[in-house]
């Protein structure tokens, strides 16, 4: 576990339908099956409200409370107001993680993946000349550069360079790469 030091957090951007979501997936699972702590935060709409109308929390809430925390044995939700910075919020809720893998938030200035499909309906990538730009997944002749550049389902590599770059001090090794 990272107590001593904030997690680092890599964005995984692209457009609507590139496979965001796929490739957080994959880099999630190979990851944690690495014995790294991996949380993830995933962008959306500040109208989207998963607190649904009628339960118990939504009552509480409803009722004035400023925070509604549902608990389980094992998992906790927590529906609450928070007007902090997104950057803020990653390392308040998920500080105790080694690293946070964040769907989106492709205007921040932070480490980028992005990933790009022949099947998007977009004609180009969107951070090609993005300086956050750290690797680029994809199944086109797009290259980016000198940027470390992976097929779709290449993740065992990607995960070694986020491994190296990232959480190289947490494994206690140095890759060769």
């Amino acid at each position: 576990m990272n107590s001593e030091k904030k997690p680092r957090i890599v964005l995984i951007v692209g457009k609507s339908n590139s496979g965001k979501t796929t490739l957080m997936e994959k880099l999630i699972r190979e990851l944690s099956a690495r014995g790294f702590r991996v949380g993830s935060v995933k962008h959306t709409h500040d109208k989207f409200n998963f607190d649904k109308q009628g339960k118990d929390s939504w009552r509480h809430k409803n009722a004035g409370a400023v925070a509604s925390l549902i608990v389980t044995d094992t998992k906790v939700a927590l529906v609450k107001e928070d007007t902090r910075p997104a950057e803020e919020k990653f390392f308040h809720y998920l500080g105790d993680m080694d690293l946070i893998l964040a769907e989106g938030f492709k205007t921040f200035y932070l480490p980028k993946i992005e990933v790009f499909r022949k099947k998007s309906p977009h004609e180009a990538p969107l951070c090609l000349e993005d300086p956050n730009l750290f690797a680029f997944v994809t199944d086109t002749d797009i290259r980016p550069g000198e940027k470390p550049c992976f097929g779709l389902e290449d993740t065992g590599s990607l995960a070694d360079l986020v491994e190296q770059h990232f959480l190289a001090s947490l494994s206690g090794r140095e890759l060769n790469g």
